[in-house]
């Protein structure tokens, strides 16, 4: 049994080897337990297997990302691939470090303990709330240095251990893979909702395809608006069934759930852990007075006086809710590095569901125009804040005083985009017609992207920006942001 020592307790022989039995399924059945890994699989999880059999470069690998994304779950679909594949079960290792058993037990004694106490040991080690293990990175760094034949992958929901630790010891030997919310692409795919686009090599290409030779109409607006309110969150996705749009219950239970898991247990228990912040609540009363400012210039100074702290300590705050996934923000477009750094940033949240979810708003969106009109803006510069994530390019606003403004700038090197997002096609186009006089390089490539919007091309003219149906977009997004994965998997 455990052993008590001067600094706490060590689990004996035989809880280790119960525990990593319970952890372990597919060593006594060979399969996968479906309650551990749903049929429905996210693009990452149907390829991560083949990278990790590949192991070209030899690197481990993270799966980061918000709460509730999937991230567990796509870890145990990687096992049943493995196992599929051919890999015998025991060259599979699962642990969980967040287990009672495992917290004080190191990192590095764990997998050595494995390799070296099994007739074959595993080859494979899936790691489990990898911030949990004291010292992780330096433990990684030291079995990725002594050459050991093992292939990693872990996840972690404290990211912003990840983000504050990584640097040194991560170059060259990790590799991260950012799993967002779900998008729409993969919520119609979920739904078996036909929405096919014809995908160019670029994003840019695939919009002017789109406008061009419009796919056959196919009414996605009802899927949209539920979508935005219920969160790109597969648990809460998979449960909704036929739920209707108007079932208010629905969209309660999903934003108490959003509520406790994606919000407080980010605000009171990953960055804690991270950085010892001794006033959590502190962070969440700015959470909320951030929730009510989507899409506006950040005025940190006024925002740092209401909350009573000094500015260096706001940014500070910001910047574990950006780390921990919750929050992000866009620079402005224009000059330099200098330059963009120092003009405003617009805030988003990386799922818009979450941020409803912070001021309990419910459906009280569907009857305020406004407020509406800001989570559609919200939704699309997240999904392309993921492609940018998956592609290594920015996302900016762009902003001239207070005269005029676009949304969104992908700043793609050869095939750059700019969208304004609007609640119809009649939304005013000054800001664009600004932006491409400022910005000719832009023309054939900006658009309006409104709700059931008809396409209609953009020329090559700063005075005739195109349009989008806002739905398509997103799809559209959400495919370059597959490709954008696959890309780095070396599919």
């Amino acid at each position: 049994m455990a052993a008590s020592t001067g600094g706490g307790w060590t689990p004996g022989a035989q809880d280790l080897a119960r525990v990593l039995e319970e952890q372990n399924p597919w060593f006594q059945t060979g399969e996968v337990p479906v309650e551990l890994a749903h049929s429905k699989e996210r693009f990452l999880a149907r390829r991560l297997h083949e990278r990790l059999v590949a192991d070209e470069p030899h690197r481990f690998h993270f799966l980061i990302g918000p709460r509730r994304v999937g991230k567990t779950t796509a870890m145990y679909q990687t096992v049943r691939h493995l196992l599929e594949a051919g890999v015998p079960a025991h060259q599979i290792a699962w642990l969980n470090l967040a287990h009672p058993l495992l917290l004080d037990v190191p990192l590095g004694s764990l997998v050595r303990g494995f390799v070296e106490s099994r007739p074959a040991p595993p080859t494979y080690f899936c790691l489990d709330e990898l911030s949990y293990a004291d010292g992780w990175d330096l433990w990684l760094k030291d079995l990725f240095d002594r050459k050991l034949p093992v292939r990693i992958v872990a996840t972690s929901s404290a990211t912003a251990i990840l983000h504050d630790r990584r640097h040194e010891s991560g170059v060259g030997r990790w590799q991260e893979h950012l799993m967002p919310p779900y998008l729409f692409g993969e919520y119609l795919d979920l739904l078996g909702v036909p929405a096919a686009l014809e995908v160019g090599s670029t994003l840019a290409e695939t919009l002017q395809n789109l406008c061009l030779h419009p796919p056959r109409p196919v009414d996605l607006q009802a899927h949209q608006r539920r979508f935005l309110l219920i969160g790109g969150f597969p648990e809460l996705l998979l449960q909704q069934g036929t739920a209707s749009l108007d079932d208010a219950s629905l969209l309660l239970r999903s934003q108490a759930i959003l509520r406790s898991d994606a919000i407080q247990k980010a605000i009171y228990q990953d960055i804690p852990q991270a950085y010892g912040i001794e006033k959590p609540k502190t962070l969440e009363r700015m959470l909320y007075m951030l929730a009510g400012q989507i899409g506006g210039i950040l005025k940190p100074s006024d925002l740092s006086k209401s909350l009573e702290l000094t500015a260096p300590t706001f940014e500070r705050y910001l910047q574990y809710l950006e780390h921990s996934f919750v929050v992000f923000t866009t620079p402005n477009f224009g000059g330099g590095e200098e330059a963009i750094q120092r003009r405003g940033r617009k805030l988003y949240f990386v799922d818009p569901a979450v941020r409803n979810a912070a001021l309990l708003r419910g459906v009280g969106p569907l009857a305020d125009l406004q407020e509406m009109g800001l989570l559609l803006e919200n939704l699309v510069v997240a999904h392309f804040y993921a492609l940018a994530q998956a592609s290594g390019l920015r996302v900016f606003h762009w902003r001239q005083g207070n005269r005029a403004e676009v949304d969104l700038v992908f700043a793609h090197p050869s095939h750059p985009v700019a969208i304004e997002v609007g609640r119809s096609p009649q939304h005013a186009k000054r800001g664009l017609h600004r932006f491409l006089e400022r910005h000719p390089e832009f023309a054939g490539n900006s658009y309006i992207a409104a709700p059931g919007a008809a396409p209609v091309p953009a020329r090559r003219d700063p005075a005739a920006p195109g349009v989008l149906p806002l739905e398509l977009l997103l799809v559209a997004v959400s495919s370059h942001t597959e490709l954008e994965i696959a890309r780095t998997l070396g599919s």
